[in-house]
Formats: structure tokens, sequence, C-alpha cells
């Protein structure tokens, strides 16, 4: 048997690592460390959840799935894979809940959502699926330039990614993780709840996160720095080569039409470096959902 046709995640440039969250505590006890609402996750559903610092600021964002009653999986960059499963662990105490990084036992694959797999767990991605099947099942890889079509894919439906270069940079509004269903306002406690909750209930959040297109010849990496055409500082949140020097990007930065006032734009300079030359990008391109006015 061949297996299914898809795009293997868990390998090369921002590839996915999977942790494993099973005891008859494993829903609460995400419930007190992640955004998203994981109590009410129903069986096969699956969630964006961030896991915050206590300043709000994101440490990692995760696709959790839920299998069963006492079993969840989450996603997320494989460079903080590691890190993240000894940092929730730190929290377990008593909880009945064992936190384990499955990353060497699992692959992450890409597929199309009409794909039907006979083995491993589907988690809906949009309009797509992710399959997590065991490292020695069987698949059939897809040509590389449908990685670069599914990392496209990504960036226009303004999904965010942390990776270990930007961990602890952005607070979670920043990469609108509110407008994606990753944060809920109507749950208990958890870490940076309250950082996250004065932004959304007391104030206008000035910085978020918006697609850009980078023609500049100069190559942007997650954590770097650019400029708009308007002369707005940004933060690269993550990027897609889609030809010869041309890259498509997600990036924070202050998104208000309305001209910076002198201390915005201050701020803006010393949030890249100042006087230092970055590269120019053109956008802001459209998103499927609406930043807040």
């Amino acid at each position: 048997m061949s297996g299914p046709v898809g795009i293997d995640l868990s390998q090369g440039a921002g590839a996915f690592g999977v942790l494993a969250f099973r005891g008859v505590d494993a829903a609460r006890f995400l419930q007190g460390q992640l955004s998203a609402d994981i109590e009410k996750l129903a069986v096969g559903a699956t969630t964006f959840a961030g896991f915050h610092n206590p300043q709000g600021r994101v440490i990692a964002l995760l696709a959790v799935t839920r299998t069963t009653a006492e079993e969840l999986f989450a996603l997320l960059p494989l460079d903080l894979a590691a890190s993240v499963a000894q940092r929730l662990s730190r929290f377990v105490l008593r909880a009945r809940v064992r936190v384990t990084d499955e990353s060497a036992a699992w692959r992450v694959l890409g597929v199309s959502a009409s794909t039907t797999p006979s083995a491993g767990i589907a988690m809906p991605w949009g309009f797509r699926r992710v399959l997590l099947l065991p490292k020695d099942a069987p698949f059939v890889a897809s040509e590389p330039a449908t990685r670069v079509a599914w990392e496209c894919a990504d960036i226009a439906a303004g999904l965010p990614q942390v990776y270990a270069a930007t961990s602890e940079t952005f607070v979670a509004q920043m990469l609108n993780l509110d407008l994606l269903g990753a944060i809920a306002f109507d749950k208990g406690c958890y870490t940076g709840q309250e950082v996250i909750a004065r932004a959304h209930y007391r104030g206008r959040v000035k910085r978020r996160m918006q697609r850009w297109h980078n023609l500049s010849g100069a190559r942007l990496e997650p954590g770097q720095a650019a400029q708009t055409t308007d002369g707005r500082s940004l933060i690269v949140v993550r990027t897609v080569t889609d030809g010869p020097g041309s890259q498509e990007l997600l990036a924070v930065g202050t998104y208000s039409v309305e001209p910076l006032l002198a201390g915005e734009a201050r701020a803006d300079a010393t949030a890249t470096g100042g006087e230092v030359s970055v590269p120019r990008v053109s956008g802001p391109l459209s998103l499927p959902y609406t930043l807040p006015a």
C-alpha cells in the first residue's frame, strides 16, 4: 500500500513537532495553560491556542486536536517542541496528565480536504487537512512546489506562526489570535490572561499582523525588521519565497491608516533598530478577516 499523498511538514524549514497530552486531567490541565477553551473541544475537533508568558507574549502557537476524552495532540514548530514540553511539564504538579514530545514518532502530512485517511489522526486546517501518521506508515510525497503552495495558502489565510526566533516577541492580539478563535475571553484563568484581557476590553491594539509582498531582493526571515513604503516599521512573523526575488510575508506593525504621531514613529524606529536600513515591502494585501477599526 502506497499510503496518502501529501506534503511532509515534519521535515525542512518550518517543520512541525508533535506534543501529546494524556491522562484524565489532560484537557483541564491545558485549559489552565492555553488561551483557547480546551475543555469545550469536542473529540475530533481542532483549535489554535496560544501558550503565553505572564506578560501576555506568545511563547508558542499550538494547533490542538482532541482524539479522546483523555488524549490531546498539539502541533507546533519543531524548534520549540522540546522546550515547550519541558516548560509545560513544570506546571503539571498534581494533575493526572503526561506531557511528552513525540515529534520523533509522528509524521506531519499536509493533504487536501478530500483525503480520507484509513489511519492516523486527521486535523482540519482551513480548507485543507493535516494528518498525523506514525513515522513508519507509508505515504507518497508531493512535489517540492506543493510545499510552497501550502505555505502561500497559510499566509493568504493570515495564519501566524511563532518560532524560536520570535518566541515571546508578540502579544497575542498582535498575531490576530483573537480573530482566529485562539483566545476564549469567557474562560477561566491561564498564564498571561490579565494582559490579554486588558488589551481586549480596555485598550485599542495599535500593532497587528498584516500581509505584505517583499520585492526588495533582500530575503527576510521571522524576527527580522522590514519597513512599509509609507514608513511604518514591521517585525516579520513568517515568510514564503514564491518566486525569484519575491516573498509573501506576515508581519506585525502599526496598522492604522492615520498618520503616525511623532512618539509612535520613534517607537517604530526603536523596534526595528533606528536608522539601520531595512528592506521595504509593499501592501498590505488582503486577509480573509477584518482587523478592528
